[in-house]
């Protein structure tokens, strides 16, 4: 893996060399800095004053150049305007294509002025953090506090790139004019917003500058819920994926999976309370039932990330098998009357979840340039699968013998997807293309990244300031002056869980908390809502699916709002807390305390709480993949799987609440598992208000 000095060098515009971030030099300050200390030579009160002058000066560096050229590319313009109102007196056919060509040229030398800013900001983030873990400081939070909104700090420039977007609107409102009619007649952007502008240096300028603004969309804010992770420079070897390995049939196999997975998920969440009795079990158990599936997924996760690494087409075979085992022994519990088969019926549809694998297969094997979409297909896949499960779970009220086996709303959930198994895994061998894994032998830095991996897409619109923090890794701090170049095993990633752990900054535990917070709560929503809603309003096993599924549909209209509007208003730590607070506002209306308790409150509170945490988990999981080590982005023992433990372990802890607190009596239910909820959520708006400025 080529260090980030390495890639820094190589990237530079060689014209331009010296306006760039030293970066060398100040990672070989820091080195004297720790030295220094180490020695007492110098205290670290002059150091951190000396770190702020030496960092002022090089943004300044920056800053100046940076506006010097945007006034040359403004004069530029300005001239080449006056040709243009020159051919709209007298139009000539030649003279408007050599007009274009000339706006193009400028906007080719604007693709280089947009790649300088983002190398700067790049390496101004990464040298902040590398001197925050050499002393133990927290350097980026008072250098970033103190500068960001002063009226002569330069901070903004750099990362705001104040200017560049009035260049980026001349160009394109010139183009726009020249392109359709020749000079004919002219149509203007502003007369008609809604016409593309169909110029590849315009799209390539318009990707440039998404990437060095807040500005998103709908399909990247979905795509954040995947944690796919990449490199901040990648090489050329790294851009490229061999779209001779990639097969659209196989891509939708496991989008495919993902959707059947998890409507297996949650098509038992209604009737797994009136299941757990007909067994002779207490009706809270049915948290038990719910989480066997969770605790085996803990499990899982492990083996599919390792399996990957060498086949994707075995691991998905192998999955289909044992859930098609897992959904047979949970259909046939009712007839055998054992609450065992039940549970070993859920732990082995567990053990088949291989999410993992499909989310790596998107990180590997999906060209770059549709990445994006194939994360966020991933996330709809996910999400409709959700609000299907429940859903068909209603419409399953019959009942019905066919020779000794029984099919009735308890066990028809399992014979359907047992069915559905079998179907996908013969539609499986019959379509699945296994690609090459010749460059993840050779490249150990393929992204392979588990259950709630987000946000490659987001690599293409994020703010700069807080782009995927440090995918090349932090760790190489044992520099070699000379070659930049951290040594090898500085760079591997982590192969054990506590050798993950210990690369885990306190950004990265925090956002881990968070994601622990939203999956406790929302599973505690929907386990406990058969049990609650029964208890309180006698909803029948349809009116509850019905209620789950209507939850279930709202994630993709809620991402729509948040990706498009609010995203664009708002900086992603601002939405961050803003999404806990809301959760927490759910907790508490959730509590039955004073009022009797209504159907409404009940409805309302559980709609917040829901809404809440879906728009939580975007921009948890976006944040996460920036915060976290590059050596966490690859191997069995990845980020992707941390946030994968982390959340299925609240789900099971949340589904063992549900069960232990029914031995209080289900008046008591719903507050006993509320309080858990209501402390985790302060504890994470706590830890949040704590980094909140290293999440800038």
């Amino acid at each position: 893996m080529v260090a980030f000095g390495k890639k820094l060098k190589d990237r530079q515009i060689q014209e331009w060399q010296g306006y760039y971030i030293n970066y060398k030099l100040m990672k070989k300050r820091v080195r004297q800095y720790a030295q220094q200390i180490e020695l007492g030579t110098q205290d670290r009160r002059h150091v951190l004053k000396d770190f702020s002058r030496m960092l002022d000066n090089q943004i300044e560096k920056i800053v100046l150049f940076l506006l010097e050229e945007q006034g040359l590319l403004a004069s530029r313009i300005e001239k080449l305007g006056e040709h243009h109102n020159a051919l709209q007196e007298e139009p000539e056919i030649h003279k408007i294509s050599e007009l274009r060509e000339a706006y193009r040229a400028v906007g080719q030398d604007l693709l280089k002025l947009l790649s300088f800013v983002e190398i700067n900001a790049i390496g101004l983030r990464k040298i902040l953090k590398k001197f925050d873990k050499r002393f133990g400081y927290r350097f980026t939070d008072y250098y970033v506090k103190t500068r960001a909104n002063h009226p002569y700090s330069q901070l903004q420039q750099v990362f705001k790139h104040v200017g560049l977007g009035a260049v980026v609107g001349a160009l394109s409102r010139n183009l726009h004019e020249l392109q359709d009619r020749q000079g004919s007649s002219y149509l203007s952007i502003y007369d008609q917003p809604t016409l593309p502008l169909q110029d590849p240096v315009i799209d390539s300028i318009k990707a440039a500058a998404d990437r060095l603004t807040n500005s998103t969309n709908f399909l990247n804010f979905l795509g954040q819920h995947a944690l796919i992770m990449q490199e901040e420079l990648p090489t050329p070897s790294e851009e490229h994926v061999d779209d001779e390995s990639y097969q659209f049939m196989s891509l939708l196999l496991n989008l495919a999976n993902t959707f059947l997975y998890m409507i297996n998920t949650y098509i038992i969440v209604p009737t797994a309370d009136d299941y757990s009795m007909s067994l002779g079990a207490a009706p809270t158990v049915c948290g038990i039932v719910i989480g066997a599936m969770a605790v085996a997924q803990v499990f899982s996760s492990v083996y599919f990330s390792a399996w990957s690494n060498k086949s994707y087409f075995r691991p998905l075979v192998f999955s289909s098998i044992v859930l098609f085992l897992g959904n047979i022994l949970y259909a046939l519990a009712y007839d055998i009357n054992s609450i065992w088969v039940l549970l070993i019926g859920r732990l082995l549809c567990g053990f088949g979840s291989a999410r993992a694998v499909n989310r790596r297969y998107i990180s590997d094997c999906v060209p770059l340039r549709i990445r994006m979409q194939a994360s966020a297909g991933f996330v709809s896949a996910s999400a409709l699968g959700m609000a299907c499960g429940p859903a068909l779970a209603g419409v399953l009220q019959t009942k019905f013998k066919i020779w000794k086996l029984t099919f009735n709303q308890d066990t028809l959930p399992g014979w359907v997807m047992a069915v559905a198994w079998m179907v996908y895994l013969i539609w499986l061998c019959i379509n699945f293309k296994e690609p090459s894994h010749d460059t993840e032998e050779n490249h150990t830095e393929s992204q392979s990244n588990d259950e709630e991996n987000s946000a490659l897409e987001k690599g293409l619109n994020q703010p700069l300031l807080i782009t995927s923090e440090d995918k090349v890794d932090e760790d190489a701090d044992q520099d070699c002056d000379e070659s930049e170049e951290a040594p090898e095993e500085s760079r591997k990633p982590a192969n054990s869980f506590r050798a993950a752990y210990r690369l885990l900054t306190p950004s990265v535990k925090v956002q881990l908390l968070i994601y622990f917070m939203l999956k406790y709560v929302m599973e505690i929503l929907l386990s406990e809502s058969s049990v609650i809603t029964t208890y309180y309003f006698k909803w029948t096993t349809s009116t509850v699916s019905i209620f789950l599924a209507c939850l279930g549909l709202t994630v993709l209209p809620v991402n729509i709002v948040v990706g498009s509007y609010i995203s664009n208003m708002f900086e992603d730590r601002q939405i961050l807390l803003a999404s806990e607070l809301m959760v927490f506002i759910g907790v508490v209306l959730s509590f039955n305390i004073i009022f009797p308790y209504s159907e409404p409150q009940y409805i309302c509170s559980g709609l917040l709480l829901f809404v809440s945490a879906e728009v939580l988990e975007g921009v948890n999981l976006s944040l996460l993949s920036r915060v976290m080590s590059s050596r966490l982005s690859r191997g069995t023992y990845n980020g992707g799987l941390l946030s994968t433990e982390a959340g299925t372990i609240a789900r099971v802890i949340a589904d063992a609440t549900i069960t232990l607190a029914g031995y209080l009596g289900e008046s008591r239910l719903l507050n006993i598992t509320l309080i858990p909820s209501l402390f985790i959520a302060i504890s994470s708006i706590l830890a949040t208000c704590y980094t909140y400025n290293s999440l800038y």
